[in-house]
């Protein structure tokens, strides 16, 4: 098996929408993006099999988690959450913001383009 160095810098970035852009890498088992996003981007509420861990760089991001948002939380950078899996949540990023998500396994509909949550 050979193994492959990566940079992050040799991904090309998609633009998603005029207020997110995204990286992504994927393996057989989990996948990672680094994303940008602009103040005031919302990722609307959803849920996925997909456990997610979300470490802001810079920025600041809300979550509600919920399927009525009950619990409210903001990441700062160098703070993390677990998402686990199926659990509805929505984003709100304050300032522009920096940040990586992990996924396992990876996010197929990512992958594959059909994320039109995100794309609205």
């Amino acid at each position: 098996m050979m193994v492959k160095k990566i940079n992050w810098d040799s991904i090309p970035t998609e633009q998603v929408t005029p207020m997110m852009e995204r990286k992504i890498l994927s393996g057989e088992k989990m996948m990672i993006a680094k994303m940008k996003f602009k103040d005031g981007f919302r990722v609307p509420l959803h849920h996925h099999e997909n456990e997610q861990i979300t470490s802001v760089i810079s920025g600041t991001i809300r979550f509600w988690f919920g399927e009525n948002k009950e619990q409210e939380m903001d990441l700062q950078a160098g703070d993390m959450v677990v998402i686990p899996s199926n659990l509805p949540h929505e984003a709100l990023m304050i300032g522009d913001v920096e940040e990586i998500d992990s996924w396992a396994p990876p996010r197929q509909d990512w992958l594959d383009g059909t994320d039109d949550y995100l794309r609205k």
